[in-house]
């Protein structure tokens, strides 16, 4: 492995929707569906922020991301789960496709964007992930889909999974 490159991260994160998270202390179970919307506006204006700082490129070490890095992951983050919280409330039972993210940060040179463009994307990604989960139906939480290694979601532990990845990144970029 190169001295910059990142080692993929294989962890199944899923443990945090029954425990709070010891690193970044997220508690998903404490969150209701109705809170998922204005949980991400807040986070999203606080990525924000992020992206405006002056060490936004500078990798604090070098096999960890930027703050930047971590911008894009969260700003496809926004889309990824944005789109599966609609699969799940239009189909039954869908199964997601697969998606590597560190695939997609090398294939997007996540370090290399310029962070006023991420800054915008990010907005606009963050606003269509509030859409997304705003405006569910009580008996909607509950409608299942499943990840391509077989773990089965519902729609509120898909949004609980997703803000708790949001805000454990802005743990790891101090934000």
């Amino acid at each position: 492995m190169a001295d910059d490159q990142i080692e993929p991260d294989t962890k199944d994160w899923t443990w945090v929707l029954d425990a709070p998270c010891p690193e970044c202390g997220f508690q998903a179970e404490a969150v209701s569906g109705d809170e998922i919307p204005a949980l991400v506006e807040g986070y999203a204006e606080r990525w924000e922020h992020v992206l405006t700082r002056a060490d936004v490129v500078a990798r604090p070490a070098p096999q960890m991301w930027s703050p930047l890095e971590y911008a894009c992951h969260v700003r496809d983050v926004f889309t990824v789960f944005a789109r599966r919280a609609r699969l799940m409330l239009a189909e039954d039972g869908p199964d997601f496709e697969n998606w590597d993210q560190d695939e997609a940060a090398i294939a997007g040179r996540y370090g290399e964007q310029d962070p006023a463009v991420v800054a915008r994307e990010l907005r606009a990604a963050s606003q269509d992930a509030v859409a997304a989960f705003t405006g569910v139906a009580d008996a909607e939480w509950d409608r299942p889909g499943y990840r391509s290694n077989g773990s089965q979601f519902t729609v509120l532990s898909l949004g609980r999974y997703f803000v708790h990845d949001v805000v454990h990144h802005l743990h790891d970029v101090r934000g």
